[in-house]
């Protein structure tokens, strides 16, 4: 059963541990948009980012509906492991690239089928990411069945297929493909076994990360209102750029004049 995340409960301090962070894009290290093309990482959180990946020896990705390609645009120049569409693409530490994609017909035929029922509605936006498709409807609030009812009906057409709702979108991507699969992908290879997983999202399509991390022992975050199954919570993006800031701060103190452990 999905539970409040943790209001009172203080962040655990991570001094004195070896850590893996991963983190969520759009509604936690950006701050939501109108439009997804609008959205953007704060120069000084890229390099705050920076600092923490070199701190935990490049032991930390971004985890994101959004393709790799794009999160290298939003974090550059910072270049970090990275899984995108939910994990249908990910981007190891020796920068191997792993990919799961759509038949061509199946991906052509849906493309072509989505674009033409949404064009019926203002204000819809399809987002096609090759491997999976996001319905925006942001700023048509009034098609939102519309939109979910083309998207189940998609899914039923084509097996293989799955939803995941988020805010305010709903994405048809490959069953099996989520963020805690992502996740425990990553924990399996080096720099991040043997860490301790740390993960931040705001969304539903978090929440299988949050459940990865938890049966690891980890530091789950939710970032925002809602019930979640992360154990600690974050009020906005700018929370999180405070606890950014004062976990460097921490690990920094604590490594001075020694060889950096975490």
């Amino acid at each position: 059963m999905t539970q409040a995340a943790n209001h009172s409960a203080t962040l655990p301090s991570l001094s004195g541990g070896l850590y893996a962070f991963f983190f969520d894009v759009d509604g936690t290290l950006a701050a939501i948009q109108s439009r997804p093309e609008s959205v953007f990482i704060p120069a000084n959180v890229i390099d705050q980012l920076q600092q923490l990946s070199s701190l935990c020896n490049g032991a930390l990705a971004l985890v994101s509906g959004r393709p790799i390609a794009q999160l290298d645009a939003l974090s550059a120049p910072l270049k970090t492991p990275a899984a995108g569409v939910h994990g249908a693409e990910r981007r190891d530490s020796q920068g191997e690239f792993h990919r799961i994609t759509l038949p061509v017909e199946v991906e052509q035929t849906l493309r072509e089928e989505l674009q033409h029922a949404m064009a019926q509605w203002p204000g819809t936006q399809l987002e096609s990411k090759g491997m999976a498709f996001a319905l925006h409807y942001r700023q048509a609030m009034q098609h939102e069945q519309d939109v979910m009812r083309l998207a189940e009906q998609s899914v039923k057409r084509f097996p293989g297929l799955a939803l995941q709702p988020g805010k305010c979108v709903v994405e048809i991507k490959p069953q099996g493909i989520d963020k805690g699969a992502a996740i425990r992908d990553f924990m399996q290879k080096p720099p991040f076994t043997g860490r301790i997983p740390v993960f931040i999202g705001d969304d539903l399509t978090d929440e299988k990360g949050f459940l990865t991390v938890n049966a690891m022992q980890g530091i789950s975050v939710k970032v925002g209102e809602g019930a979640s199954q992360a154990r600690y919570r974050l009020n906005d993006v700018d929370a999180v750029y405070g606890w950014l800031e004062r976990s460097l701060l921490q690990l920094k103190h604590d490594n001075v004049g020694k060889e950096f452990r975490l």
